[in-house]
């Protein structure tokens, strides 16, 4: 198979993905006109709302109702003000966000990036090791980003600072998790593109792992530390959010811990007793 019948794979890959987000939820005559791109950005725009708000609802209403007081006391539950304001930011960006899997799939089926369509082109082992390098590379670019857009001041003031009102446990909530700036959301998950040009990665791994980071930013600002090492749990967000200068990781603490800023909230409830 010849370079332009395998990125033509890519193409109808995503060609299908947008048949089943697009196909099942709207009538063909509003989508199928659209040139392919804006076809799959449209299909992630929705993918990308749906699952905010799935995740969102659903958590929300497991840990403050279903839940009540067992993983939270009474006073650490955000007021419904709080979640509709940070609902009203995610969903200000979103068009934004979800260029960037867009954007990512573009380049893609152009053959600038590393990444293969089967696995079976690499076989299981090698698809594995790839997968392993992927997010450690990833890991590592969001943990820097993360942490500069802290350390330089414009870039705190104009982008991250916005995510950063929410800086109590009764501020933060599974809403909370997509509220940034647009920008500052987007370069937080720029590593994922960036990894693309470094090591080979499957198309639909990439796709699926830039739709965890919903799920996962969501389950890292519910407040509850699932201290489940080496996982970057709630626990360990929420000290971010609170101190501002720990805990810049994403999936883990790993990088907080070669760089010398992990905090750890079992040591910090310690100190209170």
């Amino acid at each position: 198979m010849d370079s332009e019948q395998y990125l033509k794979l890519f193409v109808e890959e995503s060609k299908f993905y947008n048949h089943i987000v697009l196909g099942t939820l709207l009538p063909g005559r509003v989508w199928e006109p659209l040139p392919h791109f804006f076809q799959t950005w449209l299909r992630n725009y929705i993918g990308g709302v749906l699952l905010y708000f799935l995740s969102g609802f659903l958590w929300c209403f497991y840990i403050y109702y279903y839940k009540r007081n067992v993983y939270l006391p009474k006073d650490a539950v955000p007021s419904n003000k709080a979640m509709l304001l940070q609902i009203y930011v995610a969903m200000k960006a979103m068009p934004w966000y979800t260029a960037l899997p867009s954007i990512s799939e573009h380049m893609i089926e152009n053959g600038w990036t590393k990444c293969f369509s089967r696995i079976s082109d690499v076989g299981w082992f090698g698809y594995l090791t790839y997968l392993v390098i992927y997010l450690v590379l990833v890991e590592f670019g969001i943990y820097w980003m993360h942490r500069e857009l802290h350390d330089i001041k414009p870039l705190y003031k104009y982008l991250h600072a916005t995510h950063h009102i929410y800086n109590k446990q009764n501020t933060l909530s599974p809403f909370a998790g997509l509220a940034f700036h647009p920008l500052d959301g987007i370069l937080q998950a720029v590593p994922h593109v960036i990894a693309l040009f470094l090591v080979p990665v499957q198309l639909t791994t990439h796709l699926a792992l830039l739709f965890i980071e919903a799920i996962w930013t969501a389950n890292i600002h519910d407040c509850i530390h699932g201290n489940l090492w080496p996982i970057m749990g709630a626990g360990f967000h929420t000290i971010h959010h609170t101190t501002y200068r720990h805990n810049y990781g994403h999936y883990t603490i790993w990088m907080d811990w070669m760089f010398g800023t992990l905090r750890d909230p079992i040591d910090d409830e310690s100190k209170k007793i």
